[in-house]
């Protein structure tokens, strides 16, 4: 029988395919995840040359020690502070031939170790360091120049030590040349040294001049 207006029309709901619910998964534990790497700690090396090495007057480089060293010095110390009242004293034994690069090992020590090349000041009493030799072929106002700009270390003839400045550390290489002027020399270079003198040479003449056991 035909439906009236009025009645509605039901339809019949597809019916699909079921759906099972899947099997609850067990939940996996996260793998960890890597934190970041610990810094890797520098390997201990030779710093590179100073800016200021390369702007010395002449532009040449300080020679380099020679490749044969007749004196071999032990470790440098830690330096005390500048503000020390006495400096400290430290002896390198070493002949008046092999003073000089007993000199230059102290320097490269002084440099592995952190110190400035402006901390550092070299005294020589018999030949002039080679660096020195070379910088004042150009003048003695250039050469003092240097000296007075402080950006590097600094060699000069210990008969020149009342011109010199302090400086914290004092290098003084007993290579020769009159006993006279090492007596007059090396306590002035004491009272130069703001925190450390190395003395270059023999023992027994440094200690009689000193007066004391170093």
């Amino acid at each position: 029988m035909p439906l009236t207006p009025e009645e509605p029309q039901i339809h019949e709901s597809a019916q699909g395919p079921r759906v099972t619910p899947a099997p609850s998964r067990t939940a996996q534990t996260p793998r960890p995840v890597p934190g970041p790497r610990p810094a890797a700690v520098p390997r201990p090396g030779r710093p590179g040359p100073s800016p200021a090495a390369a702007n010395r007057a002449g532009g040449a480089p300080r020679p380099a020690p020679p490749a044969q060293r007749t004196a071999t010095p032990g470790p440098v110390p830690a330096a005390p502070s500048v503000s020390a009242a006495v400096p400290q004293v430290q002896l390198i034994p070493a002949s008046a031939e092999g003073a000089l690069d007993a000199a230059e090992e102290a320097v490269d020590l002084l440099l592995d170790t952190g110190r400035a090349p402006a901390d550092i000041l070299v005294l020589t009493t018999g030949e002039p360091h080679p660096w020195a030799a070379h910088e004042l072929s150009f003048g003695e106002a250039a050469y003092w120049a240097q000296h007075d700009a402080r950006d590097d270390v600094f060699y000069a003839d210990a008969a020149h030590v009342q011109r010199a400045a302090a400086r914290p550390v004092v290098v003084f290489a007993v290579n020769g040349g009159p006993q006279d002027a090492t007596a007059d020399a090396l306590p002035a270079a004491l009272a130069r040294a703001g925190a450390l003198l190395i003395v270059c040479g023999e023992g027994q003449q440094i200690n009689s001049v000193l007066g004391t056991g170093v």
